[in-house]
């Protein structure tokens, strides 16, 4: 085997250190348990799913599915998102279960790079699906419980942008031909605002209906923005995704989260998978989105089973990264001892220990040179030798 091979990974897989594993744990733990408090249920999916139904149906770029083959030659894919097989899930085991659903997950999931760029393969993600809820309340009820689940780790600066599908797909349908709509809408969902509007200034449209698509782009900012933005669609779809959001926006002043919340009404997570509200959660210290969600209304009924559901994903790395920039580590306890003062070392670590200490006992003798320097993070008591 040569050395290369011998310790390298495959693109996209990391390792992950006793002080990474130690804090993902944490943070997951405190997640699951405000997640539970709201009464949503934990299930768990095979780590390998059918790429002709999960797989096809996931919000995730077929490029990006890591593929393989069982041993009657179907095509499997380790799963790259959670929603599709709690889909796949309520259709089938779940089918006599009556709505709405409120499931939960703490599940790795898998997506192929084809450049790392920084970004892993494999990751945990935390999230929720409350199914058979057609309200607005049922969206509210979501975007709430994120907020205290990022609450409940302690994060404080972040800030969650929140749009909506139906305003998009009204506003592009009322203003050009459905090809040219879906141009546009890739265009969002790249994030190429330069883009977007080189091909509205291509189509040769009205000024009147050119000067609404380019003000699609300064939909951003706090709730006057929905104002600005009804003013821009006639049809009854983007009136209702206004009146949505204007719902939403209430729950959230009463329950005193606006300052976390900023509009983005050109805001678009994927192709065709979201219908309805949709958000995502930023920080400063991380590129990339924390998390994210919203409402997904006809995937069910791709399973066979027709309902309407909103949720959200949580990324426990990225979550990792900007807690260790926000909170100081856990203090650790080491207690050192000769061997001859072994029982009274073991009785104050279980002292310790009982105080929700975690605890290390080590026989001095044991130690490396260095050791006592490197552990920084540790306070120490020390039986010497009497």
């Amino acid at each position: 085997m040569s050395q290369l091979f011998l310790f390298e990974k495959p693109l996209g897989m990391r390792d992950r250190l006793p002080h990474q594993h130690h804090l993902q744990n944490k943070i997951s733990t405190q997640l699951m348990q405000t997640i539970g408090e709201w009464g949503y249920e934990k299930v768990q999916t095979p780590a390998l799913e059918y790429f002709e139904t999960v797989g096809k149906l996931s919000a995730i770029p077929d490029q990006q599915l890591f593929k393989c083959f069982d041993l009657s030659g179907n095509t499997l894919v380790l799963r790259p998102d959670m929603t599709a097989p709690i889909a796949r899930l309520v259709s089938s085991t779940m089918k006599r279960e009556s709505f709405p659903l409120r499931l939960s997950y703490h599940s790795n999931l898998y997506r192929a790079q084809q450049l790392e760029g920084g970004r892993p393969a494999e990751f945990e993600q935390v999230g929720v699906e409350l199914i058979g809820d057609a309200t607005t309340s049922g969206d509210s009820e979501v975007f709430v419980l994120f907020q205290e689940a990022m609450q409940t780790i302690g994060l404080e600066r972040y800030q969650l942008v929140l749009g909506h599908i139906g305003f998009i797909r009204a506003l592009l349908n009322e203003s050009v031909p459905a090809d040219q709509a879906e141009q546009l809408q890739r265009y969002l969902f790249e994030k190429n605002d330069v883009g977007f509007r080189e091909a509205v200034y291509t189509y040769e449209l009205p000024s009147d209906i050119e000067n609404r698509l380019i003000q699609l782009l300064e939909l951003r900012g706090n709730a006057y923005v929905l104002d600005e933005a009804e003013q821009l669609v006639a049809s009854e779809e983007g009136k209702k995704a206004i009146h949505e959001l204007r719902g939403i926006l209430d729950v959230l002043q009463e329950e005193g989260f606006e300052s976390f919340v900023q509009f983005d009404l050109s805001t678009v997570l994927h192709m065709s998978y979201y219908t309805g509200f949709v958000f995502e959660a930023y920080h400063e210290d991380v590129a990339q989105a924390l998390g994210g969600g919203g409402r997904y209304d006809e995937l069910l009924k791709k399973f066979g089973r027709t309902a309407p559901a909103t949720g959200f994903g949580l990324r426990i790395d990225l979550l990792s990264e900007v807690y260790s920039s926000e909170n100081e580590p856990d203090k650790k306890w080491c207690v050192l001892y000769h061997h001859s003062r072994r029982k009274e070392a073991y009785k104050k670590a279980a002292e310790l220990r009982q105080r929700g200490k975690a605890v290390i006992v080590q026989d001095q003798a044991g130690l490396s040179e260095n050791w006592v320097n490197e552990q920084v993070e540790l306070a120490y008591i020390h039986f010497e030798e009497e």
